[in-house]
């Protein structure tokens, strides 16, 4: 005889793994509690959602935005053992230096420096803030990309989209509040995007992975061409009367409440999941902006699309990737001037054609778009054509959202290699992101194993210089 747990898994299996991945919303007159339902921030947000452009395996800040002209006038000469010290013993073997291949200017009214890597990027440098005193705590790919996405190098902990759908809910009862588009699998993989401790509901949902082309991405298991949306919703009422029960013998039980609500959510989605995803209503114009158009750009730039289609939308916090191509990145210990130029070119345009679009439609106000990477690259070379990781100084930079746009925060040193001038850890620019969201890093918390946890841990300073 089924126990009801069991019962439920069965009879629930036709949704498949969207259950799992739980993204939960449930109608307000349902019984049980809805997780994804908006919650009022703890001050007036700057920004309602968040767009992450993550660089996947490493993206040079000295060949992209952080100019360092000593690195071309001492071209091969051994990095003075006064600059080579401290924590970076990943690298401890390399030490001559390498300029770069990529021609730095200024651009715009702030005077930004961009190299010719970003052509594209460098046209909207007024709309960037850049902040070139970032720093981490590992040099190794998969604990530098955790720290990156969860504020921890090592612990199970949520994911920055889990923490931001916890503390103010979704926008749209019909998609999720958080979305990943064509994520890589490695360094970690879905803990980067899952929602750890906290219930499930506040998980990240997967749009295909990296190892696929984007215009082939979908949700998983929502399509149903086996039962008709009448006998799938009796089905789901028949679930919800035996969950209804449970409750009011047992009281409250996160972990059930976010599998039935993902069932609801399942059910929504398959109404109104395709037409996200359908960008055939788009102008020629805008297919253009984001390089779609163009064999070379048109993936990341599908990805990105998706991005402002799914913020306008409503959904809160949206995760994209750029891998390098499918099982790529941007990780090169050799052939720097290829992988980085390849790159480059494959994003460039797309992510110049988000800022553009979201400004131009009135979203970029209410939109934080951030630009990152788990860590740089040194300023030593590496295999005699490319560079090692680098976790003591590298750059990001933030667009939108109440962010100051045509500025520049904090500096390395004269090499690029350490964070000098107005260092940032990563735990500042998370309590930064959820200030922009309203939300206090301190306050947003949850009880797990008998102490409260938050993003930040016992850490993190909100960059308020950086907020216009």
């Amino acid at each position: 005889m089924f126990n009801r747990r069991q019962w439920l898994s069965n009879a629930g299996c036709g949704f498949g793994s969207l259950a799992l991945s739980a993204l939960a919303h449930l109608d307000a007159s349902a019984a049980t509690a809805n997780p994804l339902a908006p919650k009022p921030p703890h001050f007036p947000p700057k920004a309602r959602s968040v767009i992450f452009l993550y660089m996947h395996g490493g993206a040079s800040h000295i060949d992209s935005f952080d100019y360092r002209p000593e690195l071309e006038r001492q071209h091969g000469k051994k990095l003075p053992d006064s600059v080579n010290t401290g924590r970076n013993k990943f690298n401890a073997n390399l030490d001559t230096i390498l300029k770069s291949p990529w021609r730095f200017q200024r651009h715009g009214k702030s005077g930004a420096w961009v190299s010719d890597l970003f052509p594209h990027v460098s046209e909207v440098a007024d709309d960037l803030c850049f902040i070139k005193s970032m720093y981490g705590n590992n040099n190794a790919h998969t604990p530098a990309t955790l720290e990156l996405h969860t504020g921890s190098q090592s612990f199970m902990r949520p994911s920055i989209g889990a923490w931001v759908t916890y503390g103010l809910g979704s926008e749209n009862k019909n998609l999720p509040g958080f979305v990943t588009i064509c994520p890589p699998l490695t360094y970690s993989g879905q803990r980067n995007f899952g929602a750890a401790f906290l219930p499930a509901a506040y998980q990240g949902t997967m749009i295909g992975t990296n190892r696929i082309p984007a215009k082939d991405a979908r949700f998983s298991n929502i399509d149903n061409n086996s039962t008709n949306a009448a006998d799938q919703r009796r089905m789901l009422d028949l679930l919800q009367a035996g969950n209804r029960e449970q409750l009011e013998q047992t009281g409250r039980d996160e972990m059930l409440e976010a599998r039935i609500a993902s069932f609801e959510l399942a059910f929504r989605m398959q109404a109104h999941a395709p037409e996200v995803l359908d960008i055939s209503d788009e102008s020629q114009q805008a297919l253009s902006l984001y390089g779609i158009d163009d064999a070379s750009t048109e993936n990341y730039g599908r990805e990105l699309l998706l991005a402002r289609r799914f913020v306008e939308r409503g959904v809160r916090f949206v995760h994209v990737a750029h891998t390098g191509g499918r099982g790529g990145r941007w990780d090169q210990h050799s052939g720097l001037v290829k992988g980085h130029g390849g790159n480059a070119k494959a994003c460039d345009k797309p992510i110049a054609g988000l800022i553009r679009d979201l400004k131009q439609r009135g979203l970029l106000d209410e939109t934080l778009v951030v630009w990152g990477t788990e860590f740089g690259r040194t300023p030593e070379v590496q295999n005699k054509t490319g560079r090692g990781h680098h976790a003591q100084g590298f750059t990001f930079w933030m667009a939108g959202g109440g962010i100051k746009a045509g500025t520049t925060y904090g500096a390395t040193d004269e090499f690029g290699y350490h964070a000098v001038e107005s260092p940032v850890h990563l735990h500042d620019l998370h309590a930064t992101i959820l200030h922009m969201l309203g939300l206090d890093h301190e306050r947003l918390t949850y009880r797990y194993s008998g102490r409260d946890f938050r993003l930040t841990d016992v850490n993190g300073h909100v960059l308020h210089d950086i907020i216009a």
